[in-house]
């Protein structure tokens, strides 16, 4: 079965064929980098990290741009209520999206533009539209002339005539901004600078750039006039995705995007996640309440990337036990490697080797670490020798990147793993030869990387007091009394000295639940 995906353009599924064979070029709408990034930013980049990984394992070549919004209205809010500068804001937030990232095992992208890093090229692509009478200039500001591109709503599906009477209906009409337009639906490619704000020289007058015109500027200077994918939230199809394709193409001629792929929202309890229904749930506050990192990654790829998804207790919890099976099997070499015979199940040991002797050491014999598992060689999906378990993976992913179709392979895998370690450490001996299951195993490795999800070997930590269930729950009640008085420090501290002793705690409506490392 070839790849086939749902293109929000054309609102049907559609093979996936490239403008260049064998090649990806694909972008993403990143985050405007004005606070932590939450839930619903944790999905978008699990759900097309995970998408570029895939079309790597078939065997494309992808570059993946994603680009930073550095400059708007919420960043300047941000810097003015902390005394701070737009720069400092920014530079602060990027560090923190990393820091995110890193621990939910995001890739690095191959670019990350920033809006203020293309200037030159937003300038440019306005300059263009001016020219082409797409554009026109406002004192100091410039507006897209919308009712020019006939071709305008495409991809949302929105009328130019229900746009012109809500937007009327949004806006008061005596707002200067609104009187410079010559219909209520166009749009600004540069505003003109306000007192206190930064600015750059234009040709405009001193302003800076709209919001949806530096995604179309970072596309065409990264990617170039056409891409293949362009990605991100199903609530960036109206208006930005939708004024991108405007921009771009009435400079272009040339389709922007032969495929837009977006993601479904994420709710939580149901309800849409908002700092003013008080249920905006950051990722470093998960991950601190206890979560663990490759839980949240599989409660996402538990869902189709275009469905919603909503964060419960009770999905999280799931995702978690999910994930300890899948985490068994992973691990399944390193326990049982020695056990099933003399081939090397590579890598799974912790014993160091003697190597050559080296200079720094004076003559002294070197001990080497042997590889990590995450480097063993692993199956191709296009070797000519058949793996009925990466064909089928292949099989439920081909059809729009259906990911839960692709964890039932490695739920099935990591499952007989563990049956057969069972067997073998209660009888000695195992039901499958070692050489299948050598290959069962290689093969979950395999396909757990390509969803990015990766089992640690931790060294054995001393028991620190050998706490007992019943200590454990007294520490609990203790905790629970001091976050009552609201004593948190207090209840950070129990929390911590439980974690150093392999105790982690997750908190619930109903109360605390824990398990040992």
């Amino acid at each position: 079965m070839t790849l086939t995906v749902y293109n929000t353009l054309t609102r049907r599924q559609e093979p996936f064929e490239t403008v260049e064979p064998g090649k990806v070029k694909m972008y993403y709408c990143g985050v405007t980098v004005y606070d932590y990034c939450h839930l619903g930013h944790a999905r978008a980049c699990i759900v097309w990290d995970v998408v570029r990984r895939y079309l790597q394992f078939i065997g494309y070549d992808v570059r993946f741009v994603q680009n930073f919004t550095d400059i708007d209205d919420k960043i300047l809010n941000r810097a003015r209520q902390e005394g701070s500068s737009m720069e400092a804001v920014a530079d602060r937030f990027i560090k923190a999206y990393f820091e995110d990232m890193r621990q939910l095992k995001i890739k690095d992208a191959d670019e990350y533009p920033r809006a203020t890093h293309t200037m030159n090229g937003i300038q440019r692509l306005i300059h263009d539209l001016e020219n082409r009478g797409y554009a026109y200039p406002a004192d100091g500001d410039v507006y897209y002339a919308v009712r020019q591109f006939p071709e305008y709503g495409k991809l949302s599906g929105r009328k130019l005539e229900d746009l012109q009477v809500g937007a009327s209906e949004r806006v008061n009409v005596e707002d200067p901004d609104y009187q410079k337009k010559r219909e209520p639906f166009d749009f600004a490619l540069w505003k003109a600078a306000k007192l206190g704000e930064p600015y750059w020289e234009s040709p405009w007058g001193k302003g800076r750039p709209g919001w949806h015109i530096e995604c179309s500027a970072m596309v065409r200077d990264r990617l170039g006039e056409t891409i293949d994918i362009h990605a991100g939230g199903a609530d960036l199809i109206f208006p930005h995705h939708e004024n991108e394709i405007a921009q771009s193409e009435a400079v272009t001629g040339k389709p922007l995007a032969r495929y837009w792929l977006h993601n479904g929202m994420v709710k939580v309890d149901g309800e849409k996640m908002s700092k003013s229904l008080g249920n905006f749930i950051t990722i470093r506050e998960l991950l601190e309440r206890g979560v663990d990192p490759m839980a949240l990654r599989l409660f996402v790829l538990m869902a189709h990337y275009r469905k919603p998804i909503d964060f419960t207790d009770e999905a999280i919890a799931a995702a978690t036990n999910g994930w300890q099976t899948l985490k068994e099997g992973l691990l399944f070499g390193y326990k049982h490697g020695k056990e099933l015979g003399t081939r090397d199940w590579g890598l799974g040991t912790r014993e160091r080797t003697r190597g050559q002797p080296d200079k720094e050491t004076r003559g002294e014999e070197v001990l080497i670490d042997p590889m990590p598992i995450a480097q063993s060689p692993i199956p191709d999906p296009r070797s000519p020798i058949p793996n009925p378990y990466i064909e089928r993976f292949q099989d439920a992913v081909n059809d729009d990147f259906n990911f839960p179709g692709g964890l039932a392979v490695l739920f099935e895998l990591a499952k007989e793993l563990r049956r057969e370690g069972n067997l073998l450490v209660h009888e000695g001996k195992t039901e499958t030869p070692p050489e299948e299951l050598f290959e069962q195993w290689q093969t979950l490795l395999t396909l757990a990387g390509v969803l990015g999800l990766e089992a640690q070997i931790e060294e054995e930590k001393p028991k620190r007091g050998g706490l007992t269930d019943a200590e454990i729950e007294a520490l609990i009640q203790k905790r629970q009394e001091a976050r009552k008085a609201k004593n948190f420090a207090e209840g950070d501290r129990i929390r911590n000295e439980l974690q150093a002793q392999g105790i982690t705690l997750i908190d619930k409506p109903q109360g605390t639940e824990w398990h040992r490392n």
